[in-house]
């Protein structure tokens, strides 16, 4: 039986307003420019200050949100930190402009900050070929391939600057947030070291990407890592969590609502991708590319955003597979074809 989250709410915060969802921990919504259309962000009472969890997307529209966010519901206290869960840009899209209008550090893990940092100065140039020769292998036809062009690089246009130092967190640290202690888990598959955030005194769980109510979060293979294995970094993630946090927090994840049964979920994802990797294995009914796969995985239509993201996912679900020993790969030209074995 599917996982039904119990949602500890009912609707969600307007643009430029919050709902204070546990004792001085505060939910706030910001407007992204793609299919899934928002994210949610968390604002911690700091003593008289604040510290923000995530920050969206660089453009005016959620620049001007914070604007009223700042003289409104944040009564013009400081921003005395920011914490970056992951490098990708609707989380650290805007650390470099809170933290330079605060004068405020940026905290993240070390891996997340090099990727993004990485990122936002790496031009189209750098990347073009990566890229080319990446999508080629998976399957790309001329077509598709001339939408790739347009990815490569793309990454600095939707973050301000980020910032070129920080302050490193790592897996069990605690960060002292308003006199209560939030501890640092890592999750991985989702990206490199990504920062769940766990406080125990008020039983709350900031999961950010990594586990959501609703949707399975991204797990992909990507240009700049072409031979990784996400798919079991994340299903060992999943077993990390089961013994990291205990009982039922209330779990506050970066899309979709704050919800309830936290557990039951990890379980849900797990039998998602034990179902999804059967399901690939049957689409390997003859010698396949990864985006002969991806259109049998995904039924439905996509647009360009999505393909990127669905080829990303059955690319590591197929080398997973690889991994297992229940599919084998070969070059052909510079084409990747996958087989299942028998």
């Amino acid at each position: 039986m599917a996982f039904t989250p119990e949602y500890a709410f009912e609707g969600e915060p307007p643009l430029g307003e919050t709902f204070e969802v546990a004792p001085g921990i505060h939910w706030l919504r910001m407007p992204l420019p793609f299919k899934l259309d928002h994210i949610n962000l968390w604002l911690l009472e700091d003593g008289d200050g604040w510290t923000i969890v995530d920050t969206g997307i660089c453009t005016d529209e959620v620049k001007a949100a914070w604007e009223t966010l700042f003289t409104g519901a944040m009564a013009g206290r400081p921003v005395k930190r920011v914490v970056v869960t992951h490098f990708h840009p609707d989380h650290a899209g805007l650390a470099g402009w809170l933290t330079k209008r605060f004068d405020a550090p940026l905290v993240m893990p070390l891996t997340e900050w090099t990727f993004g940092r990485m990122l936002s100065l790496d031009g189209q140039d750098q990347s073009q070929e990566a890229f080319k020769k990446f999508y080629r292998r998976a399957g790309f036809s001329n077509d598709m391939m001339e939408s790739v062009s347009r990815r490569a690089g793309g990454y600095k246009n939707i973050v301000s600057p980020i910032p070129a130092a920080f302050e490193r967190i790592a897996d069990g640290d605690n960060i002292e947030i308003g006199g209560r202690k939030w501890r640092m888990i890592v999750g991985r598959g989702h990206s490199p070291e990504h920062a769940c955030l766990y406080c125990d005194e008020a039983d709350v769980l900031i999961s950010g990407d990594q586990v959501l109510p609703k949707i399975s979060p991204n797990v992909s293979v990507w240009p700049q890592e072409p031979e990784g294995r996400p798919l079991g970094l994340f299903i060992d993630t999943i077993a990390r969590l089961r013994n990291e946090v205990g009982g039922d927090p209330l779990v506050l994840p970066s899309h979709n609502w704050p919800f309830k049964g936290f557990h039951a979920r990890l379980d849900d994802l797990d039998a998602h991708h034990v179902e999804r990797l059967d399901e690939t294995v049957d689409a390997l009914f003859e010698p396949s590319t990864g985006v002969d796969v991806l259109y049998r995985l995904f039924k439905r239509e996509l647009d360009e955003h999505q393909t990127f993201f669905a080829i990303g996912e059955t690319l590591a679900h197929l080398h997973h597979l690889i991994e297992d020993g229940r599919a084998v790969r070969e070059r052909q030209g510079d084409v990747d074809i996958f087989t299942r074995v028998v």
